[in-house]
């Protein structure tokens, strides 16, 4: 990498190699704007000879190999943003990796013990999650007051970062109608209001518990600047209707920007031309404005 003189240093993965990763980050390098704005590496090394749209454990070492080396980059110091492209975690557990996710993975491969979770970054509004990639029957009993104020405070803090002075955040409910008083499940009560309270008395804006089928309405109509969802899908399926072309994943928590498109590897579509660059650009213009002034915008 080179010396860095004004521009962030960014290293760039294109991910997974068997999915949309390599046309997506041609098609990114092929923009002007992108090498006026950064200096970029790219990661990985020469890719393993796989087909478009097979899922394989060469693949999945491929990206956890790419990851390896991001962690060492950024660790040291030689680079000061990470961007990649979609990763397909089913290869990643072939390939060996014994960690919920990639974020994890990496996380631990940079040594990082702080608080850190995935936030997604839409054009409206931004949530965070307080399962991720667990299965449904597992949420409600992974649920904790504790894991519902990090959640919260990552948000504020991500927010806050960006330049909301104050940001309003909004707690979903798991249950439908939030629980409509303990009739559909008690979770509202026992658990995730009093972490509303507990994050209410470290300063957080905090409301809730608000029923998730209408307060992604709400955000979207300017009432909330975030959104603390109870699990995986009830925020994504939401963001990314709303704003699936320009959605970016964000690592937050860590003391460097990663990033990535929010959408998958797209197997159905890999190798044929047709995908989408605008969620990966996205995903590079936040790494650089993170790096650069330490804020997102659109």
């Amino acid at each position: 990498m080179k010396e860095r003189v004004n521009k962030p240093r960014i290293g760039l993965f294109p991910g997974d190699p068997s999915g949309i990763g390599p046309e997506i980050t041609a098609k990114l390098l092929a923009e002007a704007e992108v090498h006026e704005a950064a200096e970029i590496g790219i990661i990985g090394g020469p890719q393993p000879s796989v087909a478009p749209g097979v899922l394989s454990a060469d693949a999945g070492a491929h990206s956890l190999d790419a990851l390896r080396d991001a962690a060492r980059l950024l660790r040291l110091g030689e680079i000061d943003a990470f961007c990649y492209g979609p990763l397909n975690k089913q290869a990643l557990k072939l390939a060996g990796m014994k960690h919920e996710d990639e974020m994890r993975f990496l996380i631990a491969e940079t040594g990082y013990t702080g608080p850190a979770g995935e936030i997604n970054i839409g054009p409206d509004f931004w949530t965070s999650r307080v399962t991720s990639h667990v299965p449904i029957s597992e949420v409600s009993r992974l649920l904790s007051e504790e894991g519902i104020v990090a959640a919260a405070e990552l948000l504020n803090n991500a927010l806050g970062g960006n330049g909301n002075g104050r940001p309003r955040i909004a707690i979903a409910a798991l249950n439908p109608h939030a629980g409509d008083g303990g009739n559909f499940g008690t979770e509202e009560i026992s658990i995730i209001a009093p972490a509303i309270e507990r994050a209410r008395d470290r300063g957080i804006d905090a409301s809730g518990p608000h029923p998730a089928d209408t307060v992604f309405v709400a955000a979207r109509n300017g009432q909330f600047d975030g959104i603390v969802t109870m699990y995986h899908d009830q925020g994504q399926i939401a963001m990314k209707l709303i704003g699936f072309e320009r959605g970016v994943t964000l690592h937050g928590g860590l003391p460097w920007p990663v990033t990535t498109p929010a959408h998958g590897t797209a197997f159905d579509i890999a190798g044929r031309g047709m995908a989408s660059v605008t969620a990966f650009r996205q995903a590079f213009r936040i790494g650089v404005r993170i790096a650069t002034r330490g804020t997102v915008s659109f």
